[in-house]
């Protein structure tokens, strides 16, 4: 297993964040891939899936949003970071770093959950080749699946308008849910979560166009056992896409050999059969 070399990405804003890039041994596919995260979910999560496709050939990049894992900088309450920052200021800064680095190289997008919604929030795609979404749906509380649903509607009513006002920041590590989130991130978050047509209904002209703007190929995979994202939930994030072509691939725990995905547990060691037979090809095997 190749060691990662860590990374201080700056960002227009003035702020950094940590990234990892993970370099194969044999390069064989002429590509790099970006591992985009969850909201809430840390880099390192990323780590066995990152080593795999490092393995297969592919430079690798992990990276932390500002406020979150290790791009905290200071307390938590202190970021002055939200969802659309991490758009025009983080992903950005990744990609400055990828056309610096890997300028003759294909650019693969791997956006989880928030992730795959920052595809369409960002400035300036072109840097990018082609992208695969993960488990990435919109937020709106009434397209979550069964699971989140029934329980969702009291973070959203009542845990996040008390705790936030009074700590500054959304205290989900003492709380048990999700993690420690920055104020502006969690209370946009929010915002969107009531919308029907989420960030877009929130957000108006601009943001639809952003997202009207991309041209690469997309391929969208969702997790038939997915206790947060519904298949509507798909339906209606990548709906959004109206300039892209995109693919809808639909993973079952028996395509995995195991008893359950769900949202987050896909990126460890334990789903590499729903990376060989899933994930892995729709990556591509075309930059060999």
């Amino acid at each position: 297993m190749n060691p990662f070399q860590q990374l201080r990405l700056n960002t227009q804003a003035g702020h950094a964040i940590t990234a990892r890039l993970f370099s194969p041994a044999n390069p064989v596919r002429n590509a790099i891939c970006i591992i985009a995260p969850a909201t809430g979910v840390a880099q390192y999560h990323y780590e066995d899936f990152a080593h795999w496709l490092s393995e297969q050939g592919y430079h690798v990049l992990t990276f932390d949003y500002e406020g979150m894992g290790l791009s905290v900088n200071g307390h938590v309450k202190h970021s002055t970071s939200d969802i659309v920052s991490w758009a025009d200021q983080d992903c950005p800064a990744v990609l400055h770093y990828v056309r610096q680095h890997f300028a003759d190289t294909a650019c693969i997008w791997i956006g989880h959950s928030v992730g795959g919604h920052l595809l369409g929030m960002m400035p300036d795609t072109s840097p990018i080749t082609r992208a695969i979404t993960i488990a990435a749906g919109v937020g709106t509380w009434w397209y979550n699946a069964a699971p989140t649903k029934r329980i969702v509607w009291f973070l959203w009513y009542f845990l996040v308008p008390v705790t936030v006002p009074l700590l500054g920041y959304f205290p989900g590590n003492k709380l048990g849910l999700l993690c420690d989130m920055p104020k502006g991130v969690i209370l946009q978050w929010r915002r969107w979560c009531l919308q029907e047509d989420y960030s877009v209904g929130y957000e108006g002209r601009w943001l639809a166009d952003r997202y009207a703007a991309v041209r690469l190929p997309i391929t969208a995979i969702e997790f038939s056992d997915d206790e947060m994202m519904s298949s509507k939930s798909l339906d209606k994030l990548h709906s959004f896409f109206t300039g892209a072509p995109v693919t809808r691939i639909v993973a079952t725990p028996e395509h995995a050999g195991t008893r359950r995905i769900g949202h987050i547990g896909w990126s460890k060691k334990s789903f590499r059969t729903l990376w060989e037979k899933i994930i892995g090809p729709h990556i591509g095997a075309k930059d060999a």
